[in-house]
């Protein structure tokens, strides 16, 4: 886990995105059901927060 953790940190440090960039992209929120971007998977689809499924409807992230 600590070698990932340091992978990642690593392509942020290369990437020149700054934490500040990354944690307010993830907090924005999507407009369809309100949860954060983080909890919508690769695909879009939100997978809900606190373990919860959304029951929202929404399979993709559009912003606020």
């Amino acid at each position: 886990m600590i070698h990932m953790v340091e992978d990642i940190e690593l392509k942020i440090q290369k990437s020149e995105i700054s934490t500040a960039e990354l944690i307010s992209h993830f907090r924005e929120k999507c407009k369809i059901c309100g949860h954060h971007r983080i909890m919508h998977d690769a695909a879009g689809k939100c997978e809900g927060v606190m373990n919860k499924p959304c029951t929202s409807g929404c399979d993709k992230f559009e912003a606020e």
